[in-house]
């Protein structure tokens, strides 16, 4: 099968070649001989040659090797959907602040914790790496895992890429929400931008003994070996009780969201920035989810930020993950949604008012496959992935790959994805649609990727594509589609569509 696929493919390289951009123009751009549309940025999402700058939040950043931004994911940045009233994501912040404020106080009667939503997502590679004690060699440096600007700025890839700066302003307890940015697979449960909600929270001799017996006689720090358990510069006693009140602190706000009877277990994990560290689980509705990560902060990161005499904890959540959770919203896609259908339900006069997201559409997804040559070399599945997320936007749900193949001789590799085109939630399709777009990404991935003549290509994939069909509101520009069983224009030669699509 796989080899009358490569075999069909030279059949009809040529074919491909000449439908280069305007894939899908309609009948009225070929009858008044209007130009092809500009080519679109690369897929590695460089937006211009070495040299040039990119716009970001009112600065410029030159672009350099390392810049691989998207447009799509740059038209992300700013939205800010945790600071939107009546959003999901702003009913759980909301809800975790109110927790926060009212269960810690300070003496003085103020909140304990301060809280930051607005802080910039663009970071310095240090902020993000560095002062978080990440090791060179880590996989998240890579730039096949985060969004850099360049070789010095990048988008966050956490919120924790914050926590050095304010501690170093002298805070011992604090809440940062925000927008974080990371190359990942496509499907219902991972988007390249989400939102983190971090906390932080030291304690001196004074405040973490006190309350003990015999607590006056007892030390934060002392020198000795590095176990499982503890860190070499703390006590045992004082690891024990940092890890009791972090846990103590989750439990409490999960009980808050969740309700009484929640079933909770730790499972021992690793991150750079704290030790021990662990992730936690909650049953519900007989499923074992994983909810955050957190730990005891490392204590070579609390004194470089200027707080020697302090230890302390630190947790990071996942503001989609806990919404998909307690409203039922199915897809990670649905939270960048403008449907007013789909923003109406969580429009409530108390926070804490229990919301069950009802469903935009009924009707089921489109799945397709995809098989296309790709260079071997400087290429990662995520370059892809940023490929159909900037070409097909939110209608793409999942992409799988399903098949390689790699030339015996030639070293070729011919690679096969399985792709389920998300549904875009808010409006129905036919299968010719994704085919429209489908074509887009098959042509595009030679220029972007470095595709060279079809002869000398050395690898392919196929993949399948999950176009999800949804119900929209009448007079949306895509409801009228047209609605011929499609195939695939790697197997057959590609017919024209009635209706312009473009890239988002």
């Amino acid at each position: 099968m796989v080899c009358w696929a490569l075999r069909r493919a030279a059949q009809v390289r040529v074919h491909l070649a000449r439908k280069a951009s305007g894939v899908c123009r309609g009948p009225e751009h070929q009858a008044s001989g209007a130009r092809p549309a500009a080519p679109e940025p690369a897929t590695r999402g460089a937006l211009g040659a070495l040299g040039g700058t990119v716009e970001l939040l009112g600065k410029s950043y030159p672009q350099d090797g390392y810049s691989n931004l998207s447009r799509k994911v740059l038209s992300r940045v700013g939205r800010n959907l945790h600071n939107r009233p009546h959003h999901p994501l702003w009913l759980i912040k909301e809800r975790v602040k109110q927790h926060f404020y009212a269960q810690y106080v300070g003496r003085s009667g103020t909140p304990l914790f301060s809280v930051y939503d607005d802080l910039s997502p663009v970071v310095t590679t240090w902020q993000n790496f560095d002062s978080l004690l990440v090791p060179a060699d880590h996989p998240s440096r890579k730039k096949g895992d985060s969004y850099y600007l360049n070789a010095t700025h990048m988008l966050r890839a956490h919120t924790s890429a914050h926590q050095w700066d304010l501690l170093r302003t002298g805070l011992d307890a604090f809440l940062v929400v925000g927008d974080v940015y990371r190359r990942d697979q496509i499907d219902a449960q991972h988007h390249p931008v989400f939102h983190q909600l971090e906390a932080v929270r030291l304690f001196s001799r004074h405040q973490l003994f006190a309350g003990v017996k015999d607590g006056e006689n007892l030390q934060l720090f002392e020198q000795s070996s590095r176990s499982a358990h503890k860190q070499e510069t703390h006590t045992l006693e004082a690891t024990k009780l940092v890890e009791f009140d972090l846990k103590q602190t989750l439990t409490r706000l999960m009980t808050h969201l969740f309700g009484d009877g929640l079933d909770i277990r730790w499972v021992d994990c690793y991150f750079p920035f704290t030790h021990p560290s662990f992730e936690m689980e909650i049953n519900f509705h007989g499923e074992w989810l994983e909810i955050l990560g957190c730990g005891v902060m490392e204590q070579r990161l609390v004194n470089s930020a200027g707080a020697e005499d302090q230890i302390g904890w630190a947790f990071g959540l996942g503001l989609e993950r806990l919404a998909m959770v307690l409203y039922d919203i199915p897809d990670i896609r649905l939270f960048w949604s403008e449907d007013e259908r789909f923003l109406k339900q969580f429009c409530v006069q108390d926070i804490n008012q229990k919301v069950k997201f009802q469903p935009l559409s009924k009707y089921p997804a489109v799945i397709n496959d995809i098989s296309f040559w790709l260079p071997r070399e400087n290429y990662t599945e995520n370059d892809f992935y940023d490929l159909v997320r900037t070409i097909g936007g939110d209608l793409v749900e999942k992409v799988d790959l399903i098949d390689k193949f790699e030339h015996p001789n030639r070293e070729d590799v011919f690679e096969m994805m399985r792709g389920k085109p998300e549904t875009d939630m808010e409006w129905s399709w036919t299968r010719s649609c994704p085919a429209a777009l489908e074509e887009r990404c098959v042509q595009r991935c030679g220029s972007p990727l470095g595709r060279r003549r079809v002869c000398r290509r050395r690898r392919a994939w196929t993949v399948r594509v999950t176009w999800h069909r949804a119900l929209g509101p009448p007079g949306h520009p895509h409801r009228r589609l047209c609605s011929q069983p499609r195939r695939h224009p790697f197997f057959s030669p590609p017919r024209q569509c009635n209706h312009s699509l473009h890239a988002n």
